[in-house]
This record gives C-alpha cells, structure tokens and sequence, in this order.
C-alpha cells in the first residue's frame, strides 16, 4: 500500500509542479497546481495515518481540513476555465463563488470532524457540496465554452469535462480514508482521475498557446520517475524491512514522502533553481545571469515547437494565436514557441539578410514582424502620440507592448519614461479603463491577424 501511495504521490506531485513550471502568473495553471499538490499531500499524510499508531486521533482530524483544498482548488479551475477569453472581465463573483463553496466545505469538515469511518452527516455533506460544486460549474464551462480541440485531434475541455464528472461522482479523496471502497482500489483509481484532470488543464493550456504538449511533458515525466525512483526505492526497501505500526515505520514512511518531494521538486523546478543560484553565485555578473536565462528558457522552449503548427489553423485560432504572439512580444523565450515563427515572411526575413534557420532567429524575426505591423495602425497625420479614436488600436498594442508602460501595474509610474510615454501613461491611468484597453488590444490584434493571414495560404476542404 505505501507504494502504490508513494507511486500516486508522485505523479500528482509532479504534475502539479509541471503545470505551475508552464507558468505560474495564469490563474487557471496555479489552482489546477494547488489542487494536484493537495492532493498529493493528503495521499501522503493518509499513509502516515496509517503507519501511525500514536499519532493516528490528531492525524485524521487534520486530513479531514485538507482534503477539502484539492476539491476547491478544482472547482475554482471550473470557473476559470468558463470565464470568456476574448474579452476583459473581473473575477470578483468568481472569487466570492469558489469562496462559498469553500466556506461550506470546510463547515462539513467540521461536522464530520475527522476521516474515519463510519459515515457521518457532515462526510454526506462535503460529497453533496463538492458534487453539485463541481457538476455545476462543468455545466457552465460547457454552455459556455465550446469545447475545442488541440492540435493533434485530442479533446481539450472536454476532457476535462470528462474527467471532472469521475471527480464529481466519485468525490475521490473522501472515499480513501473512509473505506467505501477497498484502499487499494480507491487509491489506484481516484489517482488516475486526478491525473487526467491535469492533463486535460495542461493540454487546454498548450491549445491556447499554439503549442506541443507531448515531447515536453515526456521529458518531465520521465525524469521525475528517474529521480523519484533512485531516491524512493531506497526507502520502500526500509519500509519492508519494519514491522507493522512500529516507530521506525513511521518515520521511514514520512521519510518516503519528503524525499520523494525534495526529488520531485528539484527535478521539475530545475531551471528557477538554477535562476536562484545564478543570482547567488553570479550576483556581480547581470550580464552573464541574463544570458544564461536565455539559453535555459530558449532551451526549455524548443520541445514546444509544433513541427506543422499552421496547418489546418482556422481564422478564430490564427488570430489568438496573434493575441498570444503579441503578448508576449517582449519575451523572445516565448516567442520561440510561437506557431506564427513558421510564417513564411518569416523565411523570406531570414533569406533576405542570409541569417541562420534558428529558433531564437526566427523568434527575433518574429517581433519584428509584429513592431512593423504595429506600426501600420498608427495614424498617417502626423505626430507620435494622440488620444483621437483612430490612435485607440496603435496606442493599445504600441505602448504597453512595444514600449513597456504598465499603466495597471501595481505601484507603476513613470518614471524612466521618454516624453512620449509619459503621455501614454498619463492617458491610460486617467481615461481608459482596463477593460477597455482590453479590448482595443483584442481588435488590434484581429487586425493584424487578418494582415499576416494574407501571407498563409487558407486550408481547403
């Protein structure tokens, strides 16, 4: 049982970490993370519950308040992937949404008041709000979201949807501890679940991005199990070499489940690690730490290349694809990743001035693809910078992107800014809501879309 626990912690673990890796400021990426960390740790301490013979009374009353975060944790990834992307909106009623749910879950924790059986009002009440929660917010994601598909032909949100009636039905974490089930059984099978969960999250991810999931994810995952594996075997050897419920089961159970996450860590968070010690070890050199942050990003971005990323891509998905490209318009590390890099201006780009066939060539081509038709919307009359309605697009895209104001940052000024970008932000602190600003950015993007998609010849049935 502790290796079949020790298996579920791990690829939970490290799918989460490798969801949080792909980027952690997207709402959606952090909570599917949460939820699968949470996970994790409630399979472990479960584990040591059973290991325990002293400690199992306090143990089982701590679990029963953490099993309730990875349910929370995925309804709120529900919520989020229903919002509508293609426009700016607050999160505020989500917020107070997931935090009813949450508020009620942890009211039923309290009236159930710890794992162990038998069942009890408040465990009927954690599956009942976890359930309607959840089969809730999928019913919304679907009406509102249609449910796409990635590139390689494989369902995105539906198969979360999928995934999240299993979670829903089975309120997977609960059944564990409980007993309903043989351990063994529920174990094996609400890990699976929870797996495909963020999967799905991750493959809906790499569909928006206009990226390949798989070399990517293989890589990680294999590695993970390469490390997992070398530091964890050595400890479920000791395991079977203790007696049943004696100390030294215990702590070689919690042994098992720290080393496993220190290796799992390390392996996934390798390159934000390797960031820390550069500034460490480098802190007089912000030369070098710059240029070794590239070649890591750079590196880590190649396995994210699609090998025919434009072929069959329909108007709607070319022009987010656009979208994503312009966002991250000052980041070449992304940029690399970008399906627009296979453009063919591109090629005749890199022709022309006889440069290298090379991802961080063709990134670099990229963005300047992008200034130039920024440029194009600015308006022929004359002058740098103007407020009118035929300046909202150009000062949209050119400024927050091209330049680098974050009028909405936290604590921004504009300090550092030339003349003209002083302007810029003045007007876009004082006149233009975010959502607005929002919004031009969306249509500007279309635009430019509809610009560069001349250049792609359009899929024929």
């Amino acid at each position: 049982m502790a290796a079949l626990s020790a298996v579920v912690f791990t690829l939970s673990g490290w799918l989460g970490l490798y969801l949080l890796s792909r980027d952690p400021r997207k709402p959606v990426l952090v909570l599917a993370a949460i939820g699968l960390c949470g996970f994790a740790l409630v399979v472990a301490l479960d584990a040591v519950r059973i290991a325990s013979l002293t400690h199992a009374g306090p143990l089982s009353r701590l679990e029963i308040y953490l099993v309730a975060l990875p349910s929370v944790a995925w309804f709120a990834v529900l919520i989020e992937l229903a919002r509508p992307r293609d426009r700016w909106r607050a999160r505020t009623r989500e917020v107070l949404l997931v935090t009813f749910v949450g508020a009620l879950t942890l009211l039923a924790a309290m009236m159930a008041g710890s794992v162990d059986g038998p069942l009890r009002p408040g465990h009927v009440l954690m599956f009942a709000v976890i359930s309607i929660s959840t089969l809730g917010a999928m019913g919304v994601a679907l009406v509102r979201r249609p449910v796409p598909q990635t590139s390689a032909g494989r369902p995105g949100l539906g198969l979360v949807i999928v995934a999240t009636l299993f979670f829903a039905l089975g309120n997977a974490i609960l059944i564990i501890p409980l007993g309903l089930l043989p351990s063994w059984l529920a174990l094996a099978s609400t890990g699976f679940d929870v797996l495909l969960l963020g999967v799905a999250v991750a493959l809906s991810d790499a569909f928006d991005e206009g990226q390949a999931l798989r070399a990517d994810m293989l890589r990680s995952f294999i590695g993970c199990s390469a490390v997992a594996s070398l530091f964890g075997g050595q400890v479920l050897i000791g395991l079977a070499l203790t007696r049943d419920g004696s100390t030294a089961q215990t702590a070689l159970t919690v042994l098992l489940f720290t080393t496993l996450a220190a290796a799992v860590a390390v392996q996934v968070l390798a390159d934000p690690l390797a960031g820390v010690l550069d500034r460490l070890a480098f802190s007089k050199s912000p030369a070098l730490r710059a240029d070794r942050a590239a070649l890591r990003h750079t590196g880590a971005a190649l396995p994210l290349r699609a090998d025919d990323p434009l072929v069959d891509v329909d108007d709607d998905t070319f022009a987010r694809l656009t979208r994503r490209a312009l966002g991250h318009y000052g980041d070449l590390t992304k940029l690399v990743a970008s399906p627009l890099t296979a453009l063919p201006v591109i090629d005749e780009r890199l022709a022309a001035r006889g440069a290298p066939d090379h991802p961080l060539e063709r990134a670099n081509e990229l963005k300047a693809v992008l200034a130039d038709h920024i440029g194009r919307l600015k308006p022929r009359d004359g002058g740098d910078f103007g407020t009118t309605e035929q300046w909202r697009y150009y000062n949209a895209l050119y400024f927050p992107y091209v330049v680098g104001v974050r009028a909405y940052a936290q604590n921004a000024t504009a300090s550092g800014l030339d003349p003209t970008a002083r302007q810029a932000w003045q007007w876009l602190v004082t006149e233009v809501p975010q959502r607005s600003l929002h919004n031009w950015q969306n249509a500007a993007a279309r635009l430019i879309a509809a610009d560069l998609r001349g250049r792609v010849a359009v899929p024929t049935d």
